[in-house]
């Protein structure tokens, strides 16, 4: 996710909604009734049929999990849509109850740990977003169309899960809708059937993914393969045939972006990347795993939508690749697809990394040094000052260990934690037992500490 005070990739002008995403469970410090701890999803294959004129959804949703410890009720995060049956794999028909966006499905027996269960839920409904203190998170209708951006917490929105990030699993999804309108989803295309006035496309996702991660794009859309020759990667624009010109001419450095991050964090973690422009104006642009979705008001050939690609692609690296556990490490998200930014300005000929890395110390020193980066809290969990500080850190940490350990480290972190979740003490102990320079007091400082440390000096 990228912007200046980022608040959610909802359409310019609307309202944002007030109040915490509300459940039971764990999933981590900032929201703690998001997920539950007895249980371990393998997989979701989830069967959509949507009405986007109506927007009326029927669907199915097959959850494979494993129970982590004796376990007589399953918990799943699920919003407002109407639940009419739950189905055991064998076939019998369960108890429920669903309210306060919790789905409690009461097994017919209790299984012990390491045992797995299979549940298919039925339900119906007009999709809408979740409310949160970002404004609406999850499924959202356009103008002719919808969007899907769940971060952090949207995903119950418009599937039954266990919505944390440190539960990965794999995804089978598939879209029925209206033959004038494109799907867009997570992983590879798997085929697309039409019949009559419908088509149905088939999406597979064999890496794990994160609850939050996992988007659904439907729109009049066209299709066009863009180069990937420089960086290796297969790439593809998504966008209203009108706008397919004007943003294929803004993406016309997206394929040098691959090719010069490969070099610096190793090689692109997913088997191609998939951009979608919507018709809309967006407020921001969002990423999914092997997506990212833009509004029309991005394409822009200027160095702010420039930077909004670099951010949005460098988050497949460090995001959706590498996730973090808990959303107290949000900087290993955004903080290194920020300095992404900066290092593209500086691998493009155009201002260095600390050209930029000292203009935003300067800005930041004048603000209140009250907010610790590894630790912000949820209300300052999307604030733009910790995108910066935590690519000031990353700064700060390449000026003292230099860059061949530097950027080694970036390789070795993407190569080691590659498809995993993450955090904080990971990076640090990497970088720890990589560099031959003590680092601990940069790191205390800088991810610790509340006021602004000194960047060092730049090597001449």
């Amino acid at each position: 996710m990228s912007g200046e005070v980022a608040a959610g990739a909802r359409r310019a002008g609307s309202g944002a909604a007030s109040g915490a995403g509300a459940g039971s469970g764990s999933s981590g410090s900032y929201f703690p009734r998001r997920g539950d701890d007895g249980y371990v999803v393998e997989h979701y294959e989830l069967t959509l049929d949507y009405r986007v004129a109506s927007n009326r959804l029927s669907a199915v949703a097959v959850v494979r999990l494993w129970a982590t410890s004796a376990l007589s009720v399953v918990v799943l995060d699920f919003a407002d849509l109407r639940v009419d049956r739950v189905i055991l794999q064998d076939g019998r028909r369960l108890r429920f109850e669903h309210r306060k966006e919790k789905l409690r499905v009461v097994l017919p027996a209790a299984v012990a740990a390491g045992e797995q269960v299979v549940l298919e839920v039925v339900y119906r409904g007009a999709p809408r977003p979740t409310s949160s203190r970002y404004g609406g998170l999850g499924w959202e209708q356009l103008a002719d169309g919808v969007l899907v951006a769940s971060q952090p917490t949207g995903a119950p929105s418009w599937f039954p899960c266990n919505d944390r990030p440190d539960q990965k699993a794999t995804f089978r999804v598939q879209v029925t809708t209206a033959s004038q309108y494109r799907v867009v989803a997570n992983g590879r295309l798997a085929g697309v059937a039409h019949s009559g006035s419908s088509s149905t496309w088939t999406f597979v996702q064999d890496v794990p993914m994160a609850t939050y991660l996992a988007t659904v794009q439907i729109g009049p859309y066209a299709r066009l393969e863009l180069s990937g020759e420089a960086g290796g990667v297969p790439l593809a624009l998504v966008a209203p045939a009108r706008r397919l010109e004007a943003a294929r001419a803004a993406l016309g450095s997206q394929d040098a972006m691959v090719a010069l991050f490969g070099r610096l964090f190793g090689p692109y973690p997913f088997d191609a990347y998939t951009v979608v422009v919507t018709d809309d104006r967006l407020e921001i642009p969002v990423e999914a795993q092997g997506v990212s979705l833009f509004g029309s008001n991005h394409m822009v050939a200027d160095w702010d939508g420039e930077r909004l690609i670099a951010h949005e692609l460098a988050h497949q690296w460090f995001g959706n690749s590498l996730t973090l556990g808990d959303w107290r490490d949000i900087w290993l998200h955004e903080g290194f697809a920020c300095y992404a930014e900066w290092l593209w300005s500086e691998g493009s000929g155009g201002r260095s990394a600390d050209w930029h890395a000292r203009l935003w110390h300067e800005r930041l020193a004048r603000l209140p040094q009250d907010v610790v980066l590894a630790d912000p809290g949820p209300a300052d969990l999307f604030d733009d000052w910790v995108y910066k500080r935590g690519a000031l850190t990353l700064h700060a940490l390449r000026l003292s260990v230099g860059d061949e350990a530097f950027f080694g480290v970036l390789r070795e972190w993407t190569r080691r934690f590659r498809h995993s979740t993450v955090s904080t003490a990971d990076f640090t102990g990497l970088v720890a037992s990589r560099v031959e320079r003590d680092v601990a007091g940069l790191f205390q400082a800088w991810l610790f500490g509340t006021a602004l440390p000194e960047l060092p000096r730049a090597p001449r």
